[in-house]
């Protein structure tokens, strides 16, 4: 059996390798267009910020140590120009010298991954562009900053750009985010966007928001507003689009999204080619919609499916494989020393697709908080109000965001409820997490909600419903509502509520503490007297860093 395939990264060569681990014989070829294959391009930001000081640390396989060990035939700067899928051939070109050739396969596996959205055009005396995505990329990267301290454009907030403004800042660059949207990092719902831009601020990024780059001159980087931005490199981080133009010109069905269609198996409309990686469309694991994710840990997974089909085929498995599963998004990223985290859907997400849900926010530490050096977490979990499924979660904070999110994203994969967050059995020792985990308080607030013991009101909702005649009841203690208070609000502390009760105004009552717990107690207790109370899901944090954002996004 011959099987070419083409790409030689992620997705491509995580195919190639588990194929020869399940068939010793197979003749594999491997044409990959630039000069490198199988490199870390998650870790390229990350040597620009010297924090992976060795450049050739991140170059994990090399056509030679490929063949040595899996014996692949892998052709670097050699880029397929067309596939006949008729005729079972692909047209290769290689660059080098120009010259095109021929190959015959029995299966083909294309991995061509993304390519930028958008291209810049390159003024002859403007700044240096580059995006990061290869090792070419960081080398013209590191070309551009080698005289030293600069002034950079970072063109998108998305995870690229985050982590290039971050390791550009560690190398002493001066820094300016441009992004298109309301906020960085688009996914986040903008309350939960905040602390990133905190973050960014405290480390002297400037954040240009609702702009875009517009064009490059000897002056700069113009932006949409009028500002000009005098800079020596741009990094073009706007986002990508798959690489699928291979597989339309040969008659493969293209989803609507874009990507190549596959089915389970990575297999496209042709049962002998298939295709991984960015370029794939995915089925999305909350709507069951085809979908874009580009993530390395899913093009790793995906390659490995496709292998594992091509080798049941041959006979070389006695059953076929698991299809692949559908996919979350799940996701984080390092913003210094934030941790940034999501899965699933956002709030915006489900709103604009009109999905009945609940929004859960909790501010747990990430460990025991009488132990020392306690991190304060941000959650926001995302629940079907029907069904009690978990349709999403964003967390973020400087510890144990990582554990969070991906109990999470397996507790989506399982399918388990919300509810069945409280009943985990997760690790514990004062150290590491607490006897109540910040997962299990998650779902002990999602079973109140469902079982009717824990109505609420979400920050965004606040105005209208004291607008409506609701009065904002402050539980928390005197100091606490001094040293800042939600405007209106009347300050009657937890510990005096049942003996305050009569003082309370008739109407509607909202009452909110600092992150939802006290509230809730007040809550119940309110409703056990006869006085009907929702709880500000999230209390006094989640509408701070809410208003605040709506005030940036209309000031």
């Amino acid at each position: 059996m011959r099987v070419v395939v083409i790409g030689g990264v992620a997705g491509g060569m995580s195919a190639a390798t588990r194929l020869r681990r399940l068939d010793e014989h197979a003749e594999i070829v491997v044409f990959e267009r630039g000069d490198y294959v199988s490199f870390a391009n998650c870790g390229l930001p990350y040597h620009v910020g010297g924090v992976i000081e060795e450049r050739d640390a991140l170059l994990l396989q090399t056509p030679e140590s490929l063949r040595s060990r899996f014996e692949l035939d892998v052709r670097t700067r050699h880029e397929v120009i067309g596939i006949d899928a008729a005729a079972q051939t692909v047209r290769v070109r290689d660059l080098r010298d120009g010259s095109e050739t021929t190959h015959a396969y029995d299966r083909l596996i294309i991995a061509a991954g993304a390519q930028a959205s958008e291209v810049f055009d390159q003024h002859i005396d403007g700044p240096t562009v580059a995006t990061l995505r290869t090792i070419d990329d960081l080398d013209r990267v590191n070309a551009a900053l080698a005289d030293g301290p600069a002034r950079v454009v970072v063109a998108g907030g998305g995870f690229i750009g985050l982590e290039a403004a971050e390791n550009l800042v560690l190398a002493g660059h001066d820094v300016t985010l441009v992004q298109r949207g309301r906020h960085p990092l688009s996914p986040l719902d903008t309350e939960m966007a905040a602390a990133v831009i905190d973050e960014l601020h405290t480390h002297s990024v400037q954040v240009r928001t609702g702009t875009t780059v517009r064009m490059l001159d000897a002056d700069g980087t113009h932006l949409d507003d009028g500002t000009v931005i005098g800079c020596r490199l741009v990094v073009d981080a706007r986002g990508v689009r798959p690489a699928s133009a291979l597989a339309r010109e040969a008659g493969l069905r293209i989803g609507p999204t874009g990507g190549i269609a596959v089915d389970g198996h990575q297999r496209t409309s042709d049962p002998r080619i298939f295709a991984v990686g960015d370029g794939v469309e995915k089925i999305d694991a909350v709507s069951d919609r085809e979908t874009l994710v580009t993530m390395a840990g899913l093009a790793n997974r995906h390659g490995r499916t496709a292998a594992d089909a091509i080798a049941w085929e041959a006979g070389l498995l006695d059953a076929e494989p698991d299809a692949a599963a559908d996919a979350l998004g799940t996701a984080i990223v390092s913003v210094f020393g934030l941790a940034v985290a999501t899965v699933g859907w956002s709030e915006r997400d489900l709103v604009a697709a009109g999905r009945a849900h609940r929004v859960i926010h909790a501010h747990p530490t990430d460990h025991a908080g009488y132990y020392p050096g306690a991190e304060r977490l941000t959650m926001k979990l995302m629940v079907d109000a029907e069904t009690d499924a978990i349709l999403g979660a964003q967390v973020s904070g400087r510890a144990g965001v990582d554990k969070r999110i991906d109990v999470i994203a397996t507790a989506m994969h399982a399918g388990l409820t919300a509810s069945h967050l409280s009943r985990l059995e997760l690790a514990y020792a004062p150290p590491f997490g607490s006897a109540k985990d910040p997962v299990n308080m998650l779902g002990y607030i999602a079973d109140n909600r469902a079982a009717g013991t824990g109505d609420s009101i979400q920050w965004h909702e606040l105005d209208g419903a004291l607008a409506d005649g609701a009065t904002l009841i402050d539980v928390r203690s005197p100091a606490e509502h001094a040293s800042g208070a939600i405007p209106g609000s009347v300050n009657v502390p937890l510990d005096d509520l049942r003996r305050r009760i009569g003082e309370l105004p008739d109407g509607d009552l909202v009452v909110h503490c600092q992150v939802g717990q006290r509230g809730h107690t007040a809550a119940r207790i309110l409703a056990q007297r006869g006085r009907a109370a929702r709880n500000l899901d999230g209390g006094y944090l989640t509408w701070k860093a809410g208003a605040r954002m709506t005030m940036e996004e209309t000031s």
